[in-house]
């Protein structure tokens, strides 16, 4: 192992600097509210730290720098589909701080009753397993290989999820946020810190255009991603973000509505400069290897490649800084899931259907033991369970976009219901698993002509039931929307569901305060008979 004691220094400091923000952070913990919200008193920079640390994790440069290397500068698109998504986000993130709920199973159940809250809850569940499995496993390729390839995948896996409960299990999202903060800082060193130490090894620019094909040099090409798996995969990023589990908790925690705007566009656009970076690194490495300038002359698993340039390109101190950057890049996120996970079972389930007369210090603690759980699990599935980063990474990112047909139905449409909803994930997931299997291929591969059969499949489903079913009862349809048509600041607690007249939605549209998606088929209302 190439491990110099700088390096242990630089971690050991590291180790002691998350830890003393997990301890701190407990002192300040004085309910369910402020463990799984922060009491939603969050400002801009704290806002933008936890929306860019918790979108970015470590198996997003492993998975990205390995696309790079296999297919060029096309294989960006993995993590750029959401490039033009990210302005929409403006436009949502108030969305989650007007539901007033703590997870989106709530939501779910407000929108469409019950039993779809408990068809989310499992949904989610799933999400965050499998999410949560790749980050760890995409973490310990890289740093195996980083180190020489002495320690083993699953040996580290297990080390960063021990390290990860330490913190998260006692400081709750506040200490989330604050390693958010932190570690954003050090995710771009990770994104950055390779380039100029591999660039002069391959000759620059020119040395790596004369030993690599020039496709791999082209953002669309018929070699690598196309432009029309591009539209495939924003569509995909577009659509699955309102219905990922964590995003209540990362979005909607800020202080007011501009603040929640401000880090969720901030914190992902910042994400999006973040992968340059990476996929330089990609390019080096495929250099790199056909040059044979490091001894080898290509690589058996492409997803090696990023550890395979901290390995051949990092000095004594700056693998331990790097190390350190991996750790923060996963453990901001895998901290927030797991507190993100906790909230879904307890707030979300457990306190509303099943143990609904107990202290608040009981949930605090199922809290805390139910993410515990969903952590554990997830350890197993990375150990045992996944073949390549990139298509797990996907295939989360898939399975909520199925889901999010029905959440951003049910805000745009009112007409949807639960019938609908329930069909659109059913029928959408199962042609996507039917077509795969037809062809023989994994159940994690991602394919867009499967993605857009199966988008269309899920939103004929929903619009075609709920036409054809009994419409929500009106009562808890006017609730639902009564509070995404209330700023925040308005009624906090939630508005009565009679409360809101002619008024006072002229008054926000006045104020410019109603929300363009919540009244994107309704525009003319959404104006309140104020001029566009």
């Amino acid at each position: 192992m190439q491990i110099a004691y700088a390096d242990w220094i630089v971690l050991v400091v590291y180790l002691g600097v998350v830890a003393a923000i997990g301890v701190l952070a407990k002192r300040k913990i004085r309910g369910t509210e402020h463990y799984f919200l922060g009491k939603r008193g969050f400002g801009p920079w704290l806002m933008i730290g936890q929306s860019f640390g918790v979108g970015t994790h470590a198996e997003m440069p492993v998975s990205l720098t390995g696309a790079v290397y296999s297919t060029g500068m096309s294989g960006i698109w993995f993590h750029w589909k959401n490039l033009f998504a990210t302005p929409f986000y403006w436009l949502m993130a108030p969305i989650f701080r007007r539901v007033r709920r703590t997870t989106m199973a709530e939501f779910t159940e407000d929108r469409y009753g019950p039993w779809m809250g408990g068809v989310y809850t499992l949904f989610a569940l799933c999400f965050f397993l499998l999410n949560t499995a790749s980050m760890l496993k995409g973490a310990g390729k890289v740093i195996d290989q980083a180190v020489g390839g002495g320690i083993g995948v699953d040996l580290i896996v297990a080390a960063m999820v021990l390290v990860m409960i330490v913190y998260s299990f006692v400081g709750g999202l506040v200490a989330a946020a604050w390693t958010d903060l932190l570690q954003g800082f050090l995710i771009i060193v990770l994104s950055f810190m390779l380039i100029p130490l591999g660039w002069g090894m391959v000759g620059g620019l020119e040395g790596m255009r004369g030993s690599l094909e020039q496709f791999r040099f082209s953002l669309a090409a018929p070699e690598g991603i196309t432009v029309w798996v591009i539209v495939m995969l924003t569509l995909n990023g577009l659509i699955g973000i309102m219905a990922q589990p964590h995003m209540l908790a990362a979005v909607g925690t800020g202080k007011d509505e501009r603040t929640c705007r401000i880090g969720f566009f901030y914190g992902n656009f910042v994400k999006r400069i973040c992968t340059v970076g990476w996929a330089l690194v990609g390019l080096i490495v495929a250099a790199m290897t056909v040059q044979g300038v490091a001894g080898e002359t290509g690589l058996s698993d492409p997803e090696h490649a990023f550890g395979f340039a901290c390995h051949h390109l990092l000095f004594p101190g700056a693998l331990g800084l790097f190390i350190a950057s991996v750790l923060a890049a996963n453990m901001s996120t895998l901290s927030a899931f797991m507190v993100d996970s906790g909230a879904l079972i307890t707030q979300g389930w457990v306190r509303r259907h099943w143990i609904r007369d107990r202290n608040d210090s009981f949930y605090l603690w199922l809290g805390r033991f139910s993410g515990l759980a969903v952590m554990l699990l997830a350890l197993l599935y990375a150990v045992f369970l996944i073949d390549r980063v990139l298509y797990s990474f996907l295939l989360t990112e898939t399975l909520a976009t199925y889901m999010g047909v029905s959440i951003l139905g049910g805000i745009v449409w009112k007409r949807a219901n639960r019938w609908g909803a329930l069909a659109s994930v059913v029928a959408s997931v199962a042609v996507n698993f039917a077509l795969y299997s037809w062809r023989g291929e994994r159940l994690d591969h991602w394919d867009a002509d499967v993605f857009l059969a199966a988008l269309v499949t899920g939103c004929l489903a929903l619009v075609l039931v709920s036409r054809l079913t009994p419409a929500e009862p009106e009562e808890n349809v006017r609730s639902f929307f009564v509070r995404l048509e209330t700023p925040h600041d308005e009624a906090d607690g939630g508005p009565d569901p009679a409360s809101l007249g002619t008024e006072e939605r002229r008054r926000y549209a006045a104020q410019g305060r109603q929300l363009l998606l919540v009244h994107l088929l309704s525009p003319r209302r959404g104006a309140a008979g104020l001029p566009f």
